[in-house]
């Protein structure tokens, strides 16, 4: 047998240099790297003599680059994904957010922090978590509930293992997520004597499940016997791959479609069987199907809370769920009628199985009227003096839009009303974190979107709030020559937040800086944007904004819009009951109402 003697941190990255997909790219599309005493000397080595093969790209934040590997993979239906290197300790620490993120989002990525000396000559290392009751424990133990993969590396040999464990579950349609093998920061510089054959060219197919005989047949069954169905399209239907399938089931069978936060533009807003988006942000239209629907059939979500009103949406008294998913912990939620299969494939074989069988769609008009209140917010202020709302603002942007732009936000006032409000056209161009709604994710995203697909016109929705979370990747774009354009709203706080608190009766209080400080605070964020590099406009009206969105749609340098926005505003149709538990006993009598109404909805759930 041939062998090649290399430390294990150069066989780590020969081996990731030589991962293909089935489109002939290489898996991993490139390496974040913060370096510390932790990795430096090691991983830092390996990728400086691999670098003509496999890129390395230097973040800010060990959070934020991460973010900017995962939303990468996102936006080119996890088709590739990205590793993220930092130090032990609090670089590593950094990143179990991001891990986090990857896990409720089903999004490939991995984790290569440094870890202790395997040796322990040194113990304690600098930066090193000492276990009292525990010799084996380590900072890099936190990720473990958030990896869908975890290894730590204490061997050279061992990579060959983990390595292909790593790639296998990152590669998997089910079990798909982040993976972290905490690297040794001895181990990295240890050599071995791997197989050559280890590192030959390696390509993982997509793995598409067939349903399960039985399981099919149940759902050709209940699928013919309901009267009034509705598909609940998630992000799976992306990541499969099956936004044409998905048209083609339902334009032949005539059923109506709601769309997730992730499964938002898995078909053309002005489809006429788009109902549009469901739920606690969701619209008139899609809820009343919903709530009339004798079958949900869910493609590929895994029915959180916001799609499903905490169970409240769901309302007809024969409701029964069918959930076609890749993963069977989702095909079995809520005593669901489980299709465990590929969402293309699944969709495929059903369409096939249930013939000519069509069903009456609902009424166009309730489509009609819910985008007519939706074109009535959005619409410029025909007061020049007012603030504006975000609503208003998100009609800018919707009328700056082209057909390569893609819109993306996470947490806060925007997502929720740009699920209600933004009309996607073109699948994946409706980028959204919202399963673990991440403030911070924004910036670093945007650059993430914009490294997977060039030519897209990327347009991060922030507000001010998630801006001073995390903006510091916005220097790295500007260094990367990558264009994104940020609209900030400023409400001067947490807005979103602050509405919640009142509307479940509490005091305003921690949220706008008005109710937080005692010295008022504001902020430059124009200044800001510009001390990093960025074009930065501060305007006062939606008609200044429009034209500083066309001024930036034609530049090719990163661009910041600051817009002063109202905190208060909310869309008044739409949307649906949210479980936020509201205090039993308070003093305020408004706490007092609001628990009342709280424990009437509470009988509505099924």
């Amino acid at each position: 047998m041939k062998t090649v003697r290399l430390t294990a941190a150069q066989a780590l990255v020969r081996y990731l240099a030589n991962q293909y997909n089935e489109h002939g790219e290489t898996y991993i599309a490139g390496v974040w790297a913060i370096f510390g005493h932790g990795n430096v000397a090691g991983i830092g080595e390996a990728l400086h003599g691999i670098r003509n093969e496999l890129q390395t790209y230097r973040g800010q934040n060990e959070q934020s680059m991460a973010h900017a590997a995962i939303a990468y993979s996102k936006q080119i239906g996890r088709r590739r994904a990205m590793a993220v290197t930092s130090s032990i300790g609090p670089g590593a620490l950094n990143m179990v957010t991001a891990a986090a993120l990857a896990h409720v989002n089903r999004l490939p990525v991995l984790f290569i922090p440094g870890d202790v000396f395997a040796n322990r000559g040194p113990d304690p290392v600098l930066q090193q978590i000492e276990d009292f009751g525990d010799g084996t424990m380590s900072a890099n133990d936190c990720f473990k509930p958030v990896s869908r993969y975890f290894d730590r590396i204490m061997r050279p040999e061992q990579l060959l293992t983990a390595l292909p464990r790593a790639l296998r579950t990152m590669t998997d349609p089910a079990d798909c997520g982040p993976v972290t093998l905490a690297f040794c920061q001895d181990v990295q510089a240890e050599a071995y004597d791997y197989p050559e054959s280890f590192f030959a060219k390696k390509v993982w197919h997509q793995r598409r499940p067939e349903p399960d005989a039985q399981e099919f047949e149940a759902a050709v069954a209940a699928i013919k016997a309901a009267k009034n169905p509705v598909i609940v399209a998630g992000g799976g239907v992306h990541f499969s791959g099956a936004t044409e399938t998905l048209k083609a089931f339902v334009d032949k069978h005539q059923i109506p479609v709601v769309e997730t936060q992730a499964g938002k533009s898995a078909l053309a807003w002005d489809h006429g069987l788009n109902f549009g988006p469901v739920g606690v942000t969701g619209a008139e239209s899609a809820n009343a199907v919903s709530e009339n629907a004798d079958l949900v059939i869910g493609v590929g979500t895994r029915f959180q809370d916001f799609t499903t009103g905490s169970w409240a949406l769901f309302k007809n008294p024969a409701r029964k769920i069918l959930a076609l998913n890749v993963q069977p912990y989702d095909s079995a939620k809520h005593e669901a009628i489980p299709l465990t299969a590929d969402a293309k494939v699944g969709l495929e074989k059903l369409s096939k199985a249930l013939g000519d069988h069509r069903f009456g769609a609902p009424d166009a008009g309730l489509k009609a009227q819910w985008f007519a209140k939706a074109d009535a917010v959005t619409a410029a202020p025909k007061d020049g003096n007012a603030l504006p709302t975000d609503m208003q603002v998100i009609g800018a942007v919707q009328r700056a839009s082209r057909d390569n732009t893609v819109v993306m936000c996470a947490a806060g006032t925007m997502p929720g009303e740009l699920h209600q409000l933004w009309k996607a056209k073109l699948p994946l161009s409706y980028h959204m974190e919202y399963g673990f709604s991440c403030m911070g994710y924004e910036v670093a995203g945007g650059l993430g979107i914009k490294m997977a697909e060039p030519d897209r016109d990327v347009i991060v929705m922030v507000g001010d709030g998630s801006y001073m979370m995390m903006n510091s990747e916005l220097a790295t774009a500007v260094g990367m020559g990558l264009k994104i354009t940020l609209v900030i709203t400023d409400n001067r706080g947490y807005g979103c937040i602050n509405r919640l608190q009142m509307g479940t009766g509490g005091a305003e209080f921690n949220n706008l800086y008005a109710h937080s400080n005692v010295n008022p605070i504001s902020i430059d964020f124009a200044a800001h944007a510009a001390s990093m590099g960025a074009v930065s406009h501060k305007v006062a009206s939606i008609a200044e904004l429009e034209k500083a969105l066309d001024a930036a749609r034609e530049s090719t340098a990163t661009t910041v819009i600051v817009i002063d926005t109202d905190p208060y505003p909310t869309p008044d149709a739409g949307g649906y009951w949210w479980d936020v538990a509201v205090p039993e006993v308070s003093v305020r009598p408004e706490v007092n109402t609001a628990r009342a109404a709280y424990e009437s909805a509470l009988k509505e759930r099924t």
